[in-house]
């Protein structure tokens, strides 16, 4: 009775601190992430799923980072840094994760219509209304109400599972390539080199760190029980990248078994798996497609305005009204309407928007690491919840690792 006690309340304080970590891990598999990871399996079938491992591993060392400081100091990461480093650097950080996560808001949009397009409903119809319904949920609810729809969006992406189950694959060879490091002669191929660099670096982008601390504070989680929010932060990182996992098998069992190599749109993935696969599986990749573009076009903007608000010193938070933060809902309403009119425009250039868009994600993620490890290490902010040694080793070598592959994206993305 004593074990069952103990376990109880564990879970019962796991479940009170749930909702940040998992929230924007899940986030992370936007129509941007979904695209990246569909064309990893049309392209290249299963070898490419040895790199979800290190992906986890990263994408867990980065956010418990972000966390445990949200946790100690009660304050968010662009406060952090306009306190620690002065107002001219954050407000240049600022303007440049403005412009990335509005070509973000873009990107998500654009999968809104694309899936809903499917279903034969035009993103003139789609798109306003999607908008006006993400509009009154983050302005008219509390921080609790919108966590608790976030956290049931959250649970849809295991659409993706089932979608990855109906395709049929085949399991042996899947689960041999998660563990097999690829042979030494697919390195000499650039177009598997480059698709290697985007699904690693489509897992850790510069919003997420500074929307995952935002909520941490709001939540209210202090280093009392930031050991439960831990768990939060690593069961929201498996659960996306076993979701990001069967992404690519499902589109490894169809479009790659029938020798359809390239996608330009999330949605193709879908319209093409529907003769492959069977309805069900079109229906619920398209599902989860739209599901994940609607998520992240809440949270991109809401991330924004956050980060920005705390970064100039302006009130903000969703259990405030709109009155006590007039800056933080204009300018949340303001991305969001700009974002979705953009897709609107007829023969507006979405693809060369997003490659833009990840392009700078390049320039400001490596520079966001570089700050967040700066901060982490400073006894004096964060007493004896520094990095211990070996974590900073793993920290350094991951934050290394991600800037240099930012590095390659960059260069390619400016090369064509």
């Amino acid at each position: 009775m004593t074990v069952w006690r103990t376990w109880r309340t564990r879970l019962i304080l796991f479940f009170a601190v749930l909702g940040p970590g998992f929230i924007t891990a899940n986030v992370d598999n936007d129509a941007g992430g979904i695209l990246t990871y569909s064309q990893a399996g049309a392209q290249f079938g299963y070898t490419l799923l040895w790199t979800m491992i290190p992906i986890t591993l990263a994408l867990i060392v980065v956010q418990e980072m972000c966390a445990r400081m949200g946790a100690v100091t009660g304050k968010g990461l662009s406060d952090l840094i306009r306190e620690e480093f002065g107002l001219r650097i954050t407000f240049v950080v600022m303007i440049l994760l403005v412009i990335v996560n509005f070509g973000n808001v873009i990107a998500e949009f654009s999968g809104i219509a694309g899936s809903m397009q499917l279903f034969h409903v035009s993103k003139y119809i789609s798109v306003p209304l999607c908008a006006f319904i993400v509009w009154i949920l983050v302005v008219k609810g509390d921080y609790k109400s919108v966590e608790k729809v976030f956290l049931i969006a959250s649970v849809f992406y295991i659409a993706y599972i089932i979608a990855g189950v109906l395709s049929r694959p085949d399991w042996h060879l899947a689960l041999v390539q998660t563990v097999k490091i690829p042979t030494r002669h697919v390195w000499s191929d650039k177009t598997y080199v480059y698709m290697v660099v985007g699904v690693i670096g489509t897992t850790i982008t510069p919003w997420m760190q500074f929307y995952l601390q935002s909520s941490i504070v709001e939540k209210g989680i202090t280093v009392r029980q930031y050991k439960h929010s831990r768990w939060d932060v690593i069961v929201g990182s498996i659960f996306t990248d076993i979701v990001a996992w069967f992404i690519v098998v499902a589109c490894a069992a169809t479009l790659y078994t029938h020798g359809i190599r390239n996608i330009a749109d999330p949605s193709d993935a879908a319209g093409a798996m529907k003769p492959l696969a069977g309805d069900y599986a079109f229906i619920l990749f398209a599902a989860g497609l739209f599901n994940a573009s609607l998520f992240a076009a809440s949270i991109l903007p809401l991330s924004t305005a956050y980060t920005v608000c705390e970064g100039l010193g302006f009130e903000s938070g969703l259990d405030k009204s709109f009155k006590e933060a007039k800056f933080f809902y204009w300018f949340y309403s303001l991305l969001l309407a700009a974002g979705a009119a953009v897709v609107l425009i007829p023969n507006f250039p979405l693809v060369k928007f997003s490659i833009l868009s990840q392009v700078l994600n390049g320039v400001l993620l490596p520079i966001v690491l570089i700050f967040m490890l700066r901060l982490i290490n400073k006894h004096d902010l964060m007493g004896k919840y520094t990095n211990s040694h070996w974590f900073n080793i793993i920290a350094w070598l991951t934050a290394g690792i991600v800037i240099a592959l930012s590095a390659i994206l960059l260069w390619n993305g400016l090369h064509g």
